[in-house]
């Protein structure tokens, strides 16, 4: 019977960050999956390691919340191969993103709020270092040094650190053992042969996502309470458009809101894809594909004035952000855990702060305390016949049904 120290449900940033955290520190760690790594919010990301740009821009720059401004500094190391884990593999999108500004004075005052209190302070660029894409767009623009990263590229380096340790197992057969005092003591699933097998455990961490909820119920359901949710989730509607695009990543300040966010990244078949995220993506949860889609051809003619859009395909995808829940509903400022003795269910609420996730995790496990077992890799042996799970794809690699817009948006059409 394999025993290990942790073992983590949930194959996205959350869970592989923390599997290497713990790793690092001495912890026989073992990862399950029921999909395919980075299946959910992890892959559909923008992978834009944020420094606290919306943060700022809604006045929530304070308390624990400050914390983000240090996650570009963290990242921008391990992709640089000069700290643990080692990201020198993930593709590097782009090394910053470009801030800029519509002439609505909402839009005015935004972009002099991210200015006053970022970490990451925007720099504004000489005329001749601007894109051609942003030459029309009004007042300076900025360029901020928050990179950008492929989540498919930086899934696939995480996972590759462990190939024995990540299984795909089967959230049918799944039963949740504890002891006779209560207290979670093993996992059981079943091998590709359907026999069961138990994985001894000194504790549990559910990192699943939207499917946090329902793990929890099955392995602690007191946790449950009439009438109260430990989890929230906040809907976005993306859209994607490809064709003959320039590669390009940024935010389009308008107010308190990042009125379009463009990320940027090559498809299968060579083609440049945007996704467009921002307020876009919150609005558009209350639309259809296609009324999605012509608003956000809208709003990219009014942020990003002369684009040219005939000829490109459009498309978008649904994702849900899973988070520990909030009194009031709204996006948390800082990493959500709950703990139930040796079990602990985790929501880093952004990409970006993953790393603060995983530290507070292994302090929470020196805390119970759950101490490292010495070196030793049999345990690995009698787990080599089941099956690895896959890494997601992109969601426009997966995207059917692309269309084009019949006839251009003018500038007075989208204001």
């Amino acid at each position: 019977m394999p025993n290990v120290d942790l073992i983590i449900f949930g194959g996205g940033i959350a869970g592989l960050w923390t599997m290497h955290e713990a790793s690092r520190r001495g912890y026989r760690c073992l990862l399950l999956e029921a999909s395919a790594l980075g299946s959910g919010q992890t892959v559909a990301s923008q992978g834009i390691i944020h420094g606290g740009l919306k943060y700022t821009l809604q006045g929530m720059m304070t308390g624990s919340a400050r914390r983000i401004r240090e996650m570009p500094s963290i990242w921008r190391q391990s992709l640089a191969g000069e700290k643990l884990p080692d990201l020198s593999q993930t593709e590097i999108r782009s090394n910053n993103c470009y801030l800029w500004r519509t002439e609505s004075l909402s839009s005015r005052l935004g972009m002099f709020g991210a200015k006053m209190g970022l970490q990451v302070v925007p720099k504004n660029l000489a005329p001749e270092d601007v894109p051609e894409l942003l030459s029309d767009c009004p007042g300076s623009i900025g360029q901020m040094d928050e990179q950008v990263i492929s989540p498919y590229s930086l899934i696939r380096n995480l996972a590759e650190a462990f190939p024995e340790q990540i299984l795909k197992y089967d959230p049918e057969s799944l039963k949740f053992v504890h002891d006779q005092n209560g207290k979670l003591s093993a996992v059981q699933i079943l091998d590709p042969q359907r026999t069961p097998v138990t994985i001894q455990t000194a504790a549990i961490l559910l990192t699943a996502g939207s499917g946090n909820e329902s793990l929890l119920q099955q392995a602690s359901p007191a946790t449950e309470v009439p009438g109260k949710s430990v989890m929230q989730k906040r809907p976005l509607h993306m859209a994607l458009v490809r064709g003959t695009l320039p590669p390009f990543n940024g935010h389009c300040v308008d107010g308190a809101k990042t009125r379009v966010t463009i990320t940027s990244d090559i498809d299968c078949q060579g083609r440049t894809v945007w996704q467009i995220g921002g307020q876009v993506a919150e609005t558009g949860v209350s639309m259809n594909r296609r009324a999605l889609i012509e608003h956000a051809a809208r709003e990219l003619v009014a942020s990003v004035p002369g684009i040219e859009l005939n000829g490109l395909e459009w498309n978008s995808y649904t994702v849900d952000r899973a988070e520990g829940a909030t009194k009031s509903g709204h996006r948390p400022e800082t990493p959500q855990i709950l703990q139930e003795g040796n079990l602990f269910t985790a929501w880093p609420t952004k990409l970006a702060l993953a790393p603060q996730l995983a530290e507070e995790i292994c302090e929470r496990l020196s805390a119970i305390p759950v101490a490292p077992t010495p070196l030793d890799d049999s345990w690995k042996s009698e787990l080599t016949r089941f099956l690895r799970p896959q890494v997601a794809l992109p969601p426009w690699e997966t995207a059917v049904d692309w269309v084009r817009l019949d006839e251009p948006f003018s500038q007075r059409e989208a204001a």
